[in-house]
């Protein structure tokens, strides 16, 4: 065994000078590479970052902004027309950016009915509440027809829920998937009417309400409400029916819900008065109507006189 001095104790001063600035240098230049690598994994994870904020931001504005698509079927004026028995008139789907089509004059002894509703609008629920029984007695015999425009006018009344817009959509799948359960449906949202400055039914209590009236195709109906399906339609169609005009009516445009058309002529009369409403039917009737002292007896599809018992 030898004792002997290290490597760097043995050269002169002048060399270990050198070697330790060698060192200090090569300590120097991994320091840079390490400094280097974490530029590059930092840079690398900012990028994948803002790739993935670029990613969600997409999807918000996709899902959020939906291109035209059309609109639902049995609804190419804009509003489903509902005839004797409570049955649908069947369709074509209006396409984007389309004018909605009238839909066809009645025969001279059928009242034709129009109404414009938002389902937030509590006045829209008295007309319902004081009308639907003596409509429902003309749509039955065949007597009147009832043309339903569903529009959304009050999302600002739900506190931030769009509560017309979901509602009307609603509406729309129903008309779509099974418009012979439209009638039916319309009575049920209004039974159901939620109050102004509430957030409104929510879209289960939509998908419950739909099954109560026992449509077809309750699953189509279902993910329709959920994903709102029709929601640029009705975006689209409450735009056409407030900047107007209404073919083949004397309103320029709907200003406020309900709007209600009798045989193209806007009903001016209260509307939560039901011999006030059944007196202008019978006014647009003419003789084909049998007057009944009460106000209320039911349009006859027949000149021969037929009054509601």
């Amino acid at each position: 065994m030898t004792n002997g001095a290290s490597g760097d104790d043995r050269l002169s001063r002048n060399e270990r000078r050198e070697s330790a600035r060698q060192k200090a240098r090569a300590l120097r230049e991994e320091q840079k590479k390490k400094e280097r690598r974490n530029r590059v994994f930092l840079q690398g994870g900012l990028v994948v970052l803002l790739l993935a904020i670029i990613t969600v931001v997409g999807l918000i504005v996709i899902n959020g902004v939906r291109p035209p698509s059309p609109g639902p079927l049995n609804m190419l004026s804009d509003g489903v027309k509902i005839g004797q028995g409570f049955k649908a008139t069947p369709t074509a789907a209006l396409e984007p950016d389309a004018k909605p089509v009238p839909s066809a004059t009645n025969p001279p002894d059928v009242i034709d009915i129009q109404i414009y509703i938002d389902y937030q609008c509590p006045i829209c629920g008295t007309f319902e509440a004081t009308n639907s029984d003596q409509i429902k007695t003309w749509l039955k015999t065949g007597a009147a027809t009832e043309e339903i425009h569903p529009i959304a006018i009050l999302d600002n009344q739900s506190l931030g829920a769009k509560y017309s817009t979901r509602a009307a959509n609603a509406a729309a799948c129903v008309a779509n998937y099974s418009p012979n359960d439209f009638f039916d449906y319309n009575a049920a949202l209004f039974s159901h009417q939620p109050e102004e400055n509430t957030t409104g039914l929510t879209d289960a209590q939509l998908i419950k309400l739909a099954k109560q009236v026992k449509p077809k195709k309750v699953d189509s109906i279902s993910s329709c409400i959920t994903g709102q399906k029709f929601k640029t339609w009705v975006t689209a169609a409450t735009n056409r029916a407030t900047t107007g005009p209404i073919a083949k009516t004397n309103v320029s445009k709907i200003q406020g819900t309900p709007t209600v058309i009798i045989n193209g002529v806007k009903y001016q009369g209260a509307i939560g008065d039901k011999k006030a409403f059944a007196a202008a039917v019978v006014k647009a009737a003419g003789d084909t109507f049998t007057k009944d002292p009460t106000v209320t007896s039911s349009p006859s599809p027949s000149p021969s006189p037929t009054a509601t018992p």
